[in-house]
């Protein structure tokens, strides 16, 4: 798992604390779980380049 930063109006903070709180989860879970409904929007676009790299490396 990767740390990020990143920065939140106050009244989207508190909402989200507050989901939190509610949920008796973490605000990081509750970001995670934002992120990953969010994705879900977007389909996955192949990466060629990515493909490439990965059999020229052996992986």
């Amino acid at each position: 798992m990767r740390r990020t930063r990143m920065q939140l109006s106050d009244p989207l903070y508190q909402r989200l604390k507050m989901i939190a709180e509610q949920q008796d989860w973490s605000l990081s879970e509750v970001m995670r779980k934002a992120a990953e409904h969010f994705i879900t929007r977007f389909p996955e676009v192949p990466n060629p380049e990515a493909d490439t790299i990965l059999l020229r490396s052996g992986s």
